[in-house]
């Protein structure tokens, strides 16, 4: 059953911070590199127009910020993060893709967006809801920073369904990933808080219903992978 707990914010901050020496190189790692093409299929889904601005929330260290803004050059990209670590990861990457001109780093809660209603062409949220204090707060504050027509794309953790697929899948997330996670990443925790709040998370159906819930219209999805993870979109009336 999906957890209503409440996540702690400053536990999470902290989390990530601890972590974010070793974050790039673990989700390629853990991800069989699949995180890329999945970054790249959220852009596409996105399909920003000349001139839009993006908000790239929960952008963590910047990597769809980067597709975001290779696929839109005269677009204005803002990496949005509540870990002040994995910004600084962000930004170190934006000068050395030469994008800092274009792609601003925010440090912000995402429950307390420091921009006015009605900023942002779209937004995208890749791997961060499930770490939102309170996730319908999250929906409801994209959507008040959102123009009207403009899209939301969240890319989330899902859990397959496919009987050859669902065991092997649960294998690797209780018992493997936790424990080369918390391994590499020198930390003990991290990677288990991933595997418990990937098997909490709502699935793709219940995760739609709570984003229609916070006022979005339109509002569908598709499975990557095996319903390994999920693509929603949804638009703001």
């Amino acid at each position: 059953m999906p957890s209503s707990q409440p996540r702690d914010a400053r536990r999470v901050r902290e989390m990530f911070g601890a972590i974010a020496r070793r974050y790039d190189f673990l989700n390629h790692l853990l991800s069989l590199n699949l995180d890329r093409r999945w970054r790249r299929r959220a852009v596409e889904e996105l399909a920003p127009a000349p001139g839009a601005r993006v908000l790239d929330l929960c952008g963590g260290t910047g990597d769809l910020t980067i597709e975001l803004a290779r696929s839109c050059e005269d677009c204005e990209v803002v990496c949005s993060d509540f870990s002040h670590a994995m910004l600084e990861r962000a930004e170190a990457k934006l000068r050395r893709h030469r994008m800092s001109d274009r792609c601003a780093v925010v440090e912000a809660d995402g429950l307390r967006l420091p921009y006015a209603s009605a900023s942002f062409d779209a937004v995208t949220v890749a791997f961060g809801v499930r770490n939102l204090a309170d996730m319908d707060a999250g929906f409801r504050e994209i959507l008040r920073v959102l123009r009207p027509s403009g899209k939301l794309v969240v890319l989330e953790f899902s859990t397959p369904t496919a009987p050859l697929l669902a065991p092997i899948y649960r294998f690797y997330l209780h018992r493997l990933l936790p424990r080369f996670g918390d391994g590499v990443s020198g930390r003990t925790g991290p990677y288990r808080y991933l595997a418990t709040t990937i098997s909490e998370f709502p699935d793709p159906a219940a995760l739609a219903g709570r984003i229609r819930e916070a006022g979005f219209d339109a509002v569908g999805w598709t499975t990557l992978n095996g319903g390994i993870v999920a693509l929603h979109t949804a638009i703001k009336e």
